[in-house]
């Protein structure tokens, strides 16, 4: 009897081994799931759902204000906000300046002096667009000044130092933004603020484009002329009066070279207005049904 029930064991427990010999041939596959590869075999990718694949955003520079003469006809401006005068006018010949410029004794650079360039407009012969901003020279011997024209001020490109006026022994210095007076701006904060952000977009993207035109080489290169530029307008604001709470030298730095940017792109038109929106037609009354 005992025999019979070992013999009965043995075979229960071949059984049983069989049976996860085959569960472990088979692997448990859930409804709806892609069957396993077999050994050796490459797993294809599934099937992209929602069609092709997205494509990178193109980067695309956003539209600036870009001025031109008329943004400074008849205006005084002053050096940093603050020293001597220039009126930019229309003459016969096309546009003159009148121009006060202040400095200190050649000899004495404590004591200050200041040159007029005479009463009546300095002629003045255009440069073209070379930076996408009008650019203008000052035909004067004493002090040839070549200068961009911006939204409501210019930045002198030309000389790179002071002139000194032999005749009268005095040291000018040109250089910097020619703006609105600085007491003048406080009421315009806001609007400086806005621009500045604008300009600011329209200067990151578009040294984003020019570096995706490029190779490497060039695309190191952009990135130190962004670097640069952020010192450069440091160097160049920092004695704007009031620079540090209106930021308007900073503003009209950075749409300079967002216009620049601009014609280095090859982008020579100007950004068209936004549409209005159309007026909604007004609802037609409906006749009224005399009640019973």
């Amino acid at each position: 009897m005992n025999r019979h029930l070992r013999l009965a064991s043995s075979l229960v427990l071949l059984a049983l081994a069989g049976g996860t010999t085959l569960a472990c041939a088979q692997p448990l596959q859930l409804p709806g799931a892609q069957p396993l590869n077999q050994a050796g075999a490459h797993q294809a990718a599934p099937p992209a759902s929602g069609g092709a694949a997205a494509t990178p955003r193109a980067h695309v520079m956003p539209a600036i204000k870009v001025a031109g003469e008329e943004a400074i006809i008849g205006r005084t401006l002053k050096r940093n906000g603050g020293f001597g005068d220039a009126v930019f006018e229309k003459t016969a010949a096309g546009y003159g300046l009148k121009l006060k410029a202040e400095g200190f004794q050649a000899s004495n650079l404590v004591e200050p002096c200041a040159i007029s360039f005479g009463d009546a407009p300095v002629p003045l012969t255009s440069l073209g667009r070379p930076a996408g901003v009008p650019r203008y020279k000052l035909e004067a011997s004493i002090c040839p000044i070549v200068f961009d024209v911006l939204d409501g001020a210019f930045l002198v490109v030309e000389p790179t130092q002071p002139c000194v006026v032999e005749a009268a022994a005095c040291r000018i210095d040109p250089r910097g933004l020619w703006g609105p007076d600085s007491r003048t701006l406080v009421s315009r904060a806001k609007e400086i603020e806005s621009a500045r952000g604008t300009a600011e977009r329209a200067v990151r993207e578009g040294y984003r484009v020019l570096g995706a035109k490029g190779d490497a080489v060039d695309q190191r290169a952009i990135a130190r002329e962004q670097a640069s530029f952020s010192a450069e307008r440091e160097l160049t604001c920092r004695d704007f009066q009031r620079e540090g709470s209106l930021g308007f030298c900073g503003a009209r730095m950075t749409e300079a070279r967002a216009a620049s940017i601009r014609a280095r792109l090859g982008i020579t038109s100007e950004p068209k207005p936004a549409a209005k929106p159309k007026p909604r037609p007004k609802p037609v009354p409906l006749p009224l049904t005399p009640t019973q």
